[in-house]
């Protein structure tokens, strides 16, 4: 059931993200949003309409997590491509952080309030919520931000979406930066999927399956995020954005490494903390290097692209390792993707193209 749930939740981004890159420069972008949001509450509201009526189904859950999917995979290339048109280019890094660290506190405190609310309500009144708080963002996002489109967008299309979409390709290829960026992104995204997804497996392997113990590796590490988008958030990184991702990366890969073999549970949650801490690091810069570097009118397709890499490379890593940990001890995964990880990122700084676009303002 897992296995069908991430598909569900992952392919339909993977297959969308190219056209979804495309909409995102092709037309208004704050209407994209609104417009996917208004879907997945659409969508939310016919599963709670359903589950009333009787159809109440594990399928139907997995059908409607694809649409809500679809969703999302329309609504990440927009938003990413919308907030350079709001935040001036120099608040990029502190809004990027303080966004980061509230989707971070969303996923820390969402399955609190639902576990309590389904203890005082049924899972239909639960969806009725999600749709009602979804309709207060609309509201909210139609109404109250005032933001002309981007230029591309303001303009009668004279391309076809398939045009539009080669150019976007194109514009990835002739930028060797960001060309660079998709390939260690590519590889790096693979390599962490032993320690996103198999941590809480090893943690009942060695440690024990006491729920507490499962619990507490997720808290801290969601912690650890919130408190990484906050620093992000006050410090802004290096100077070099690519130096502050590549201190990320090499923490990732060591604390990666260190988890296959710390013996006490304690220094494996001190370790899930600085992760946590460290992804905010890479995340931030990276979006910020793209938003300031990319042309407006690509940052759609270019995002696009990226929401393609992050859907695929995780899930295709499981196919790997997830049977592999089936023959091969978590422990021995974690060291070898560790050392990998640590080992790749010194391509970021290796490289003249990605330093030379990692250049702050002032280094300029």
């Amino acid at each position: 059931a897992m296995t069908i749930s991430t598909i569900c939740n992952f392919l339909p981004t993977f297959f969308l993200s190219p056209f979804a890159g495309v909409w995102a420069d092709r037309y208004n972008r704050k209407m994209l949003i609104i417009s996917a949001d208004a879907f997945i509450a659409v969508t939310t509201l016919l599963m709670a309409v359903l589950f009333l009526l009787g159809y109440d189904s594990i399928m139907l859950l997995f059908i409607m997590s694809a649409f809500r999917a679809v969703g999302t995979g329309i609504q990440t290339p927009a938003v990413n491509a919308y907030i350079p048109q709001m935040v001036p280019e120099d608040k990029l890094t502190r809004i990027n952080g303080i966004n980061g660290s509230i989707q971070s506190v969303v996923m820390l405190v969402s399955p609190m309030i639902s576990g309590a609310l389904l203890t005082m309500a049924s899972i239909e009144a639960i969806f009725f919520i999600d749709v009602v708080t979804a309709a207060i963002a609309v509201i909210v996002l139609a109404l109250f931000l005032k933001v002309p489109a981007h230029a591309k967008a303001q303009k009668p299309q004279e391309t076809s979406y398939f045009k539009d979409m080669l150019q976007g390709v194109a514009y990835i290829k002739t930028h060797t930066y960001v060309k660079k960026f998709f390939v260690f992104c590519t590889v790096f995204f693979f390599l962490v999927a032993p320690v996103a997804f198999l941590t809480p497996l090893q943690v009942t392997r060695t440690f024990g399956d006491d729920v507490w113990r499962l619990t507490a590796i997720e808290i801290t590490f969601s912690s650890g995020m919130i408190l990484g988008g906050v620093i992000m958030a006050s410090w802004g990184g290096f100077k070099n954005r690519i130096h502050t991702m590549t201190f990320a990366s090499l923490i990732m890969g060591f604390c990666t490494f260190a988890l296959g073999i710390v013996p006490l549970f304690w220094l494996y949650l001190s370790l899930m903390m600085i992760t946590g801490i460290s992804m905010p690091f890479f995340n931030t810069p990276s979006m910020v290097l793209l938003q300031e570097k990319v042309e407006p009118d690509y940052l759609g397709r270019v995002f696009g692209v990226m929401g393609m890499i992050s859907s695929s490379m995780m899930p295709l890593g499981m196919l790997v390792f997830g049977p592999a940990a089936d023959v091969i001890r978590i422990e021995w995964l974690l060291i070898g993707t560790g050392i990998l990880m640590f080992i790749e990122s010194f391509f970021l700084i290796g490289s003249k193209d990605l330093l030379e676009a990692g250049k702050s303002k002032e280094m300029a």
